[in-house]
Order: structure tokens, then sequence, then C-alpha cells
């Protein structure tokens, strides 16, 4: 299976450009039932409250741009380590930061899936 850095770079892109264009469709699809999503404020979600906060309005990402990402192809596993660029609404106040992030996908079937993010803020 060794060789699917760059699919899983493409596939993530797409679930940030999914996450800025509120595309539920595309996160149920490529999000795992069983994600473990920490914010850089240390805040957990998992998919049902990462989706759910962004279908309620709660949470509404306005774009999530990714640069630098690196895979680590480990056979039914991919490692991205990255930057991402990230503007958001949350509880009605607008903000906009840059986090360094480790994502894990995962070979479930043959389908890939995000099952892990974990993500620090970086520095202004």
């Amino acid at each position: 299976m060794a060789g699917n850095g760059a699919a899983i770079i493409a596939l993530d892109k797409k679930r940030m450009d999914a996450m800025g264009a509120k595309d539920i469709a595309t996160l149920n699809a490529v999000i795992a039932d069983d994600l473990i999503y920490t914010h850089s404020s240390a805040r957990m979600d998992t998919k049902a409250t990462l989706i759910g906060a962004m279908e309620s309005g709660s949470t509404v990402y306005t774009s999530v741009v990714p640069s630098d990402v690196v895979a680590q192809d480990l056979g039914d596993a991919v490692v991205l380590t990255g930057v991402a660029a990230i503007s958001v609404m949350s509880g009605g106040k607008p903000n906009s930061f840059r986090v360094r992030f480790t994502d894990v996908y995962a070979n479930r079937g043959g389908t890939w899936q995000m099952v892990t993010w974990q993500s620090t803020r970086l520095a202004d």
C-alpha cells in the first residue's frame, strides 16, 4: 500500500475545503465515525460533535488552507504533518490563526478516512 502519501494529502485538502464550504456530505464520507479531533485550544470533538457544531452554526469555518504538508505512508495508515491557516466564526466571534497539525488517515476496507487531528496554535 506504499505510495499513498500524495493521494492522502489531496484527500485532506478536499476535507479542509469541505469544512470551509460547509459540505457536510463530503465531511461525513471523509471523517471516520470514531474520529478524535483535538483543537488548538485543547477542546476535543468527535465526528458527531464536530459536524454538529458546523450544522448548528455555532462553529462556522470560512477557510482552512493547508501548507507545508508532508506525508508518512505507513501502509494502512498515513500520517500528515503541516500548517493550516484557519478562519472561523465561533460563538459569533471571528477568529483567524495558523496551526501546526498532525492528522492521521486510516485505510478501512479500501476507504481512506481521517481518524485523528491534533493541532497546536502558532504564534502570530
